[in-house]
């Protein structure tokens, strides 16, 4: 669903200045200063009024505490600031600086299209450390730590019949523990919908926690086999598994979008510009998937100031003011915000650093509708 804040600001009338740079770094501040300064001055270059360029150069010298490198968007109107976002990590594309009737959205959009929230279990035979994340945030949107019943699992015990009764009541502290632990993760994927659970830690505690889980959560665990709860544990293993996986659940989600699109013969789905373009229209758009290479596509549309806020000539505004003719992606982008679709950018898969960039042509915009057009249903049976 969009953001409401999204929709709010793109259902105002601008004029809008934008700016998509570099977080704060690490180099000296006479030369941050400068970098600041630089984008004061092209944004009022691309004609932006000074008071909008001050306000954003203004924002960008207040630090967002995200580690470097990091990505930031700022909107400002009427010398204002109305949006400032920071996310972790190099920016997907160049700089982007410009004023005009309608923000540019599309660097936004293209950060919040990668976000994805997950969990992380990291667990122990006493208790386990979970916290809910989201992708680019750079901070932990919730924590918690289980503090289990630890009398007797350190203790040790000679062998004979004490020691069995010893392992047996050691076995069920710590499958106690862990049915605590499960009881948390299980409402966290209940109220939080997590795309995977990240799980490291004591390999029988995992073992347990695991066992603890529904079989429907268990389909969402991401085992690590390492126990990163202890004292100085490296996280590296940790960590790319984490990467992986949310590389995965971004596949995962693009190839999901186009089988919906594909079902009943097509039905479902809209595909090309002009098609994409009608469904915006209808609100009929829940997911719209985008290639990351048409956002530097010479293709325009017209930004409408009332639906169906978009248009391909004037004759389709019915009645709404024709605000500019801006590219199509950030027409499309903006229309489908604008009627609470989601909107989705798919990237090419990253590459060695020194390899060229692949060839190929721009992909058609695609749309999963929420509703099948009943004609075409009909025509495809």
């Amino acid at each position: 669903m969009s953001d409401l804040r999204l929709v709010e600001l793109l259902g105002r009338p601008g004029p809008w200045t934008s700016a998509y740079v570099d977080g704060p770094g690490a180099l000296p501040q006479v030369e941050e200063e400068a970098l600041r300064r630089s984008v004061r001055e092209r944004l009022e270059a691309a004609g932006a009024p000074a008071e909008d360029a001050s306000a954003i150069e203004s924002a960008l010298a207040t630090r967002n505490e995200l580690p470097s490198p990091s990505a930031r968007v700022v909107l400002a109107s009427a010398g204002r600031v109305e949006l400032d976002r920071g996310f972790v990590g190099a920016r997907m594309g160049p700089e982007r600086l410009g004023h005009g009737p309608v923000p540019t959205m599309l660097p936004l959009l293209r950060h919040l299209s990668a976000a994805t929230r997950y969990l992380v279990v990291e667990t122990s035979r006493d208790g386990a450390d979970i916290r809910l994340e989201t992708s680019g945030r750079g901070r932990t949107d919730a924590d918690a730590e289980i503090e289990g019943e630890t009398d007797g699992i350190t203790k040790v015990h000679a062998g004979g019949w004490s020691h069995a009764a010893y392992q047996r009541y050691a076995e069920n502290l710590w499958k106690h523990n862990q049915e605590e632990v499960a009881a948390a993760v299980s409402d966290l994927i209940r109220e939080q919908h997590p795309a995977f659970v990240a799980l490291s830690g004591d390999v029988r505690a995992r073992q347990l926690l695991i066992e603890a889980l529904t079989a429907t959560e268990r389909e969402l665990v991401v085992e690590v086999d390492a126990h990163t709860r202890a004292d100085g544990a490296d996280s590296t293993e940790l960590d790319s598994a984490i990467a992986r996986s949310i590389a995965e659940h971004a596949r995962s989600t693009i190839r999901e979008v186009r089988d919906r699109a594909a079902t009943d013969s097509g039905s479902g789905g809209a595909e090309g510009l002009a098609e994409v373009t009608a469904a915006l229209q209808q609100a009929r758009v829940q997911t719209l998937l985008l290639d990351g290479r048409m956002l530097d596509d010479d293709r325009s549309l017209l930004a409408l100031d009332a639906p169906p806020w978009v248009a391909t000539d004037a004759s389709e505004s019915l009645g709404a003011n024709v605000l500019a003719s801006v590219t199509a992606a950030e027409a499309l982008a903006r229309a489908a915000v604008l009627t609470d679709a989601r909107v989705l950018i798919e990237d090419d898969e990253p590459t060695a650093d020194d390899a060229p960039r692949q060839s190929r042509p721009v992909r058609d915009p695609v749309a999963a509708l929420r509703w099948a057009d009943d004609a075409d249903a009909n025509d495809g049976s």
